[in-house]
């Protein structure tokens, strides 16, 4: 079509390498920087959080495991959990019972939920890793006690890593991570805060792809990518749409398939924020990385700076007003609540966010999905009615 502008053909060559990366389930690229050193380590860590700045400062790689979506099939997986639970765990121990998990030195298993808890049971009982720690969140938000735990347990890990690789976590070394990982964070906000205003030059999708192939490569790979990345999209290239724009919500452990999200996309909805990278974004802001305990700092951002998620305690810090704040500095038309099913703590959170969505006036659907679906013809069709709902009444 004459008169729009083509967008650049690094920028195609940047996602299509992207998107190998994200959903290469053997770890291809991680596994050979492994490699290339005696001294590096490869720790595996489940969705949400992991302080991935003490790993990197220990010669470690933080590497995210997503989930198999519909890349792989789960047979043995199967016979391990009930089938009334989301479709992650299954995925995760079919990985780790065949050879994707091979060369990996530890792995960690946040505080999600119990399924994740007892996933991090199995990994052991199997012998998965030369170590295995459930990544428990603090619930108390006060320094002296929950500041306390959660850096005992950044202690633990840190005497995990020491002991197979020799390398000690210094306040040196962990201030240069946490510096790199400010800029990380800080340059894929500067990718959202374009997309909200020109969301037709980098899709949900590509954004998508950028953000998870950054969990299977060094820091240093994926802010060069970046840095890249936010230079090409500054141009002006695409063509507005019609679509209104949402933000998605829900989906921060179990991932949605791609095909979802390009349904959704396809329907007519500019997706302007998620949390389907949730860990890649979670400190709300820099760590301090001048000062003589910058553990300390990474302590302090988790209490004070972390953003609104079903897997933390939100005592005096409502999750429907942040979402509803959310949704304002996004200058979003209304909100997708997309969960995956059986999933209990976004699940249990929704009726009290649809709740804040309605005092302020936000409109809002939902649905559920499975990381392996193929059924998307549905969910296009609610989306499109929501869209065109909101373009026709709202």
């Amino acid at each position: 079509m004459t008169g729009i502008k083509q967008p650049p053909a690094r920028l195609a060559e940047i996602l299509r390498t992207c998107e190998q990366l994200a959903f290469d389930l053997e770890f291809t690229h991680a596994k050979a920087w492994r490699k290339a050193a005696d001294d590096r380590l490869l720790v595996g860590y489940l969705p949400i959080y992991v302080p991935r700045e003490v790993i990197h400062a220990a010669n470690g790689l933080p590497v995210g495991i997503m989930g198999v979506g519909d890349h792989k099939r789960i047979i043995k997986g199967d016979a391990y959990y009930q089938s009334y639970i989301c479709h992650l765990p299954r995925g995760i121990i079919e990985m780790a019972l065949d050879s994707n998990l091979e060369d990996f030195d530890g792995f960690l298993f946040p505080a999600i939920c119990d399924c994740v808890r007892n996933l991090s049971g199995m990994f052991k009982l199997a012998q998965k890793g030369k170590f295995t720690r459930y990544f428990d969140y603090p619930q108390n938000f006060k320094e002296h006690i929950g500041g306390t735990f959660f850096r005992e347990l950044i202690e633990t890990v840190e005497s995990d890593m020491f002991k197979l690789n020799g390398v000690k976590v210094t306040p040196e070394r962990l201030n240069h991570s946490i510096g790199l990982y400010n800029r990380n964070r800080s340059m894929i906000e500067a990718i959202y805060d374009i997309r909200q205003e020109f969301p037709w030059r980098l899709s949900a999708v590509d954004t998508y792809y950028i953000l998870r192939a950054g969990l299977v490569m060094p820091v240093e790979e994926h802010n060069a990518i970046l840095e890249e990345v936010l230079e090409l999209i500054g141009l002006d290239h695409g063509e507005a749409m019609d679509n209104i724009r949402v933000v998605v919500t829900g989906s921060f452990c179990e991932q949605p398939p791609i095909g979802m999200l390009k349904s959704m996309e396809m329907a007519g909805c500019y997706i302007v924020d998620d949390d389907l990278m949730l860990g890649s974004r979670w400190t709300q802001g820099d760590v301090d990385d001048t000062t003589d305990d910058p553990l300390g700092a990474i302590v302090t951002a988790f209490l004070e700076k972390s953003p609104s998620s079903s897997a933390v305690y939100d005592v005096g810090n409502p999750k429907g007003a942040r979402l509803v704040d959310l949704v304002r500095h996004r200058h979003a038309d209304g909100v997708i609540f997309c969960a995956a099913s059986f999933c209990d703590p976004a699940l249990l959170d929704r009726p009290e966010l649809q709740k804040a969505c309605d005092a302020a006036g936000i409109v809002h659907i939902n649905f559920q999905f499975h990381e392996n679906t193929g059924q998307f013809k549905v969910i296009k069709e609610q989306a499109g009615t929501f869209s065109d709902s909101i373009k026709l009444w709202v």
